[in-house]
């Protein structure tokens, strides 16, 4: 609010000692860039819980599908295990069989 009452009295004096128009352009293209600063600022600061929650969702998900693929590749290494196992001792049976 002080900011407002500071520049009305800025505004004033620009008009008061007539400008150039490139001048009063420049000021004004300052003004709404600033503007549209804030506006972009609060946004972010508005909508970056929201992100924040849907990022932090994906890489569980990530996480969980890793988790997921690891289990199954060791899954399947024990089970090529208790084969090579089970043919080791086939093999053995044989052997002591004939």
């Amino acid at each position: 609010m002080e900011i407002v009452q500071e520049l009305i009295p800025l505004a004033k004096e620009l008009i008061a000692q007539k400008p150039k128009g490139k001048l009063v352009k420049m000021y004004v293209l300052g003004s709404v860039l600033a503007f549209f600063g804030i506006v972009l600022s609060l946004m972010e600061t508005v909508c970056s819980p929201l992100t924040a929650a849907s990022r932090l969702r994906e890489e569980e998900a990530c996480v969980a599908s890793l988790q997921a693929a690891l289990e199954k590749q060791a899954l399947r290494k024990k089970g090529k295990q208790q084969e090579v196992k089970h043919s080791v001792r086939g093999l053995s049976n044989r052997q002591h069989a004939s």
